[in-house]
């Protein structure tokens, strides 16, 4: 079969059934390919970045590969930011582009790119192929590398001539994939049995886990909720593990790091036993390395060995996947009988640091805080379980803070990279990847216009999206950053000149709403929610608001700001040495 014919067979061989992308001249023979077939499900999104950011937001919410398909050239170029950012978190896309004949290449051609050149450093893997007959076992590959191990993006850059060239395909099963590191423990492992035996001796334990459980299915999470109960110790997640232990359990101490909570920090900061799984040290969640939870034992799994010391020495390192590593102690804990050593005085100090309620905020009047928002929200739509996608900033800290996910995959946002623009296309591919779903994107005034554009693509396909925009009229982690580090000289960063929101709704053929007072909040929710189509609601919040507890980069996690009755931040320094 012709080489346009192999991708749209290894699409469908390979599972796939929706697919995100923008034509161009590169790519026409695959597109014409997908014109002959009724299989895979084409995405016409407005900007190739979107492609790849809902690509994203597909492969998060379902636990399957995204797949975006683009052109040459800028066509490519364009997706350079999903597919850094889903190196970062680690999500699984393919992203097939088009490319100039193989007689070109290296000719500055119309639309020609060094595609493998410039994607090296921000794909898992990528690939030029020069050979129609080594296309289908590099198109499987792919998705074997972006799925296994820790997931990752990765790149095929298809010539258009091998498009059009006739060769022999190749399914699944007749394909050899990488070797690949056993991503197994046995329970009877001594690094499990050292695990253990450090586990039953601490006084001061937690759990500090990332996406990485997340990613190994909701068997390790479910493994994950098992393992704390058994042992009774405290657990803090990442920005990127929300969702993988419910955050109504009572051992659950919130988000962890520079935005995390006060009793997530100071019980990181004084632990003498952390277990570190499926989580990388980013530095948002270390903050000054050498004070880094000085006082402890550090253990840490994780399925990427190159992850282990990397960032934080740790005293013992476990390569293995989330799922194998925690079933693993869980079942040596109850098979060798185990039981942790007296933890109420460490729980004791814990709920004094929780009793500082370090979230508490008063809403007394008609201007909406920020934070009150997002708390409604979350209270009015609970028990539907949506789907929560955010843009950059402080929206998406408040969104970790207020939103409380009961279970995996609800929570798609962007963490190593921050990339503003992502949580609406993301949002657009979790609703195609879930479409019964309520699919919330939390944006600012700010971030939703990088990728406003895609309002379109939502309302052609009739995409049910709601998008809750937080305005407060500036770029707000920026502003507050000015405003406590900066001295207050507020570069660039007041929104002049934003649209009326309802109406560009409108004119996209949207539903646009809009609340500026405490009292219509319940209101504009309980239209969004109720429609049966994209909106866009407007929400007018308190722009002086900043978000706390904020731990400044590079401070220590004992040294927290804390936002007193008077709205004024209040160092903790002290209060986190004398518990010591």
């Amino acid at each position: 079969m012709a080489g346009a014919q192999m991708v749209i067979q290894a699409l469908v061989d390979q599972g796939v059934d929706t697919i995100f992308g923008y034509p161009g001249g590169a790519i026409l023979p695959v597109y014409d390919a997908l014109f002959h077939q009724e299989q895979v499900h084409h995405i016409l999104v407005r900007h190739e970045q979107a492609a790849a950011h809902a690509a994203e937001g597909y492969a998060r919410s379902s636990g399957r590969v995204g797949v975006a398909l683009v052109t040459s050239g800028p066509g490519v170029t364009n997706t350079v930011t999903g597919l850094t950012d889903a190196l970062l978190d680690s999500i699984p896309i393919v992203c097939i582009c088009g490319q100039v004949a193989t007689h070109l290449l290296g000719t500055d051609a119309f639309q020609e790119a060094d595609t493998t050149g410039i994607t090296r450093a921000c794909t898992k893997h990528n690939y030029l192929v020069r050979n129609v007959d080594q296309l289908s076992e590099v198109l499987h590959q792919a998705f074997h590398v972006a799925r296994s191990g820790r997931p990752g993006p990765v790149l095929i850059d298809l010539p258009k001539d091998v498009q059009v060239a006739r060769g022999k395909y190749l399914r699944p099963e007749e394909v050899s994939h990488y070797k690949h590191y056993p991503y197994s423990v046995p329970a009877n492992d001594p690094k499990i049995d050292q695990a253990l035996e450090w586990m039953a001796q601490a006084q001061r334990p937690i759990f500090y886990t990332g996406g990485g459980v997340i990613n190994a299915g909701p068997q390790a999470c479910e493994l994950l909720r098992n393992l704390v109960h058994a042992t009774g110790f405290p657990i803090t997640n990442t920005l990127m593990g929300l969702g993988a232990y419910p955050a109504s359990d009572r051992q659950f101490l919130g988000m962890l790091g520079m935005h995390g909570t006060y009793e997530a920090n100071l019980t990181m900061y004084h632990c003498d036993l952390m277990i570190a799984v499926g989580a990388r040290f980013d530095d948002r969640v270390t903050g000054k390395l050498s004070e880094f939870s000085p006082h402890s034992k550090k253990i840490h799994i994780d399925v990427d060995p190159s992850q282990i010391n990397k960032i934080v020495h740790v005293d013992l390192g476990i390569t293995a996947d989330a799922s194998c590593a925690l079933e693993a102690l869980l079942e040596s804990w109850k098979h060798q009988g185990r039981r942790p050593s007296d933890l109420r005085p460490w729980w004791s100090r814990i709920e004094q640091w929780r009793s500082r309620q370090c979230l508490a905020f008063k809403q007394v009047s008609d201007t909406i805080k920020p934070q009150y928002a997002i708390q409604r929200l979350y209270e009015k739509t609970r028990h539907q379980d949506p789907i929560i996608t955010t843009e950059v900033g402080q929206h998406q800290m408040w969104a970790a803070q207020y939103f409380g996910f009961e279970r995996p995959n609800r929570w798609l946002t962007s963490g190593g990279l921050g990339t503003m623009g992502y949580g609406f296309p993301a949002a657009i591919g979790a609703q195609l990847a879930n479409p019964e779903a309520l699919v919330i994107d939390i944006a600012g005034d700010g971030s939703i216009l990088m990728n406003l554009q895609e309002l379109s693509t939502a309302v052609q396909y009739r995409l049910p999206v709601k998008i809750f925009i937080i305005n407060n009229r500036w770029l707000g982690m920026v502003r507050q950053w000015q405003e406590l580090v900066h001295g207050g000289r507020y570069s660039q960063s007041y929104s002049e000149a934003l649209p009326d929101f309802v109406k560009l709704a409108e004119a996209y053929g949207a539903l646009g709403l809009r609340a500026t007072k405490a009292l219509e909040l319940d209101r504009v929710i309980d239209q969004m929610v109720a429609y049966d189509g994209p909106v866009v609601a407007d929400i007018w919040v308190d722009p002086n608001q900043n978000c706390y507890p904020m731990i400044h980069s590079g401070a220590p996690h004992y040294q927290m700001l804390l936002e007193d009755e008077s709205n004024e931040p209040v160092q903790t320094t002290e209060v986190g040495r004398a518990m010591l």
